[in-house]
């Protein structure tokens, strides 16, 4: 078999279109569905159906996933050895990442990895979901949740925090705030419950608040919305220096803590090139992390139980 059929092959079988897959490799959906003909002619076996949903993978596809896979692999361990990269920063690399993380911390953490490597280009590709490494949407993905299937490696990346904050002209028109139970009565800004994506997302019972307010499925559009005075909400506190005017409210009786996780494909685990990666990414995260956390409790009013005036 020609590994570009092969190439061409998981193309498909990850966009599920021949539309997607041309996309991905850049030519026109014609052209991907003469060379999938092709392969299938040499394979003797049908590789995929199509179906309402899209291109599926017959029997005879599945089987041959795996060994396209270990191909691809095979074949990017070549390109790094006679490059000359031996798992230098270099090439296209893609880190599909939750948005409050691609939103406050990715750009510079990226851009001083960039900066480090010249032969770099990182895409950072902000979605509210899970992101599907079988398929290849990313490279490696950000999650705040260590994923429990699938073939996969997981490696802890850095702790972070949040905490309940407003803006300071929200908390100079409504009433005090010095216990939880003065929580009653405001406005609550949160996820939309049905969207949650993850159950690590699921803030609303730590503030013992029943409804709320304003909500959407984006952790930015929530910070916009506490920056606009709209409300109390639940913010990372590695946001909230990128916010002038929002504080910290009750620091000491709503304090959340969560967990960034680095997940990869196992395939993947060979790739010198995305481990060194890796370990600038767990670098870089944890020093920024560090320092706007800092920064935001530098911020906290100086009677941290009474509002900000």
């Amino acid at each position: 078999m020609d590994w570009d059929d092969l190439r061409i092959f998981l193309a498909v079988a990850r966009a599920e279109s021949l539309s997607g897959a041309g996309r991905v490799l850049k030519c026109d959906a014609a052209t991907v569905g003469r060379r999938i003909a092709r392969l299938e002619e040499v394979a003797g076996a049908q590789l995929f159906v199509k179906s309402p949903q899209g291109y599926a993978l017959t029997d005879a596809g599945g089987r041959l996933l795996p060994h396209a896979e270990r191909a691809e692999q095979a074949f990017s361990g070549a390109e790094e050895e006679l490059s000359g990269a031996g798992g230098a920063l270099s090439g296209q690399l893609r880190i599909g990442a939750p948005d409050g993380c691609a939103n406050y911390l990715l750009p510079q953490v990226c851009a001083r990895i960039c900066d480090a490597n010249p032969g770099l280009e990182i895409q950072i590709v902000a979605l509210p979901r899970l992101f599907n490494l079988s398929k290849r949407e990313a490279d490696m993905a950000i999650g705040v949740s260590r994923p429990t299937a699938g073939r996969l490696t997981v490696q802890k990346l850095s702790d972070y925090h949040l905490h309940l904050a407003a803006h300071r002209d929200y908390l100079a028109a409504h009433p005090a705030i010095a216990t939880r139970a003065d929580l009653r009565g405001h406005r609550m800004i949160g996820y939309i419950p049905d969207m949650i994506f993850d159950k690590e997302l699921d803030y609303l019972a730590e503030t013992g608040a029943e409804t709320l307010g304003l909500a959407s499925n984006s952790v930015s559009v929530q910070m916009q919305m506490v920056r606009a005075g709209a409300g109390l909400g639940i913010v990372h506190d590695f946001a909230i220096p990128f916010c002038p005017g929002v504080v910290r409210l009750l620091p000491r009786e709503i304090a959340i803590a969560r967990t960034f996780w680095l997940i990869r494909h196992a395939d993947d685990r060979r790739s010198e090139r995305l481990t060194r990666l890796a370990e600038a990414l767990g670098q870089g995260l944890r020093a920024e992390i560090a320092r706007l956390e800092a920064e935001a409790a530098a911020g906290d009013p100086v009677d941290c139980n009474s509002q900000a005036t």
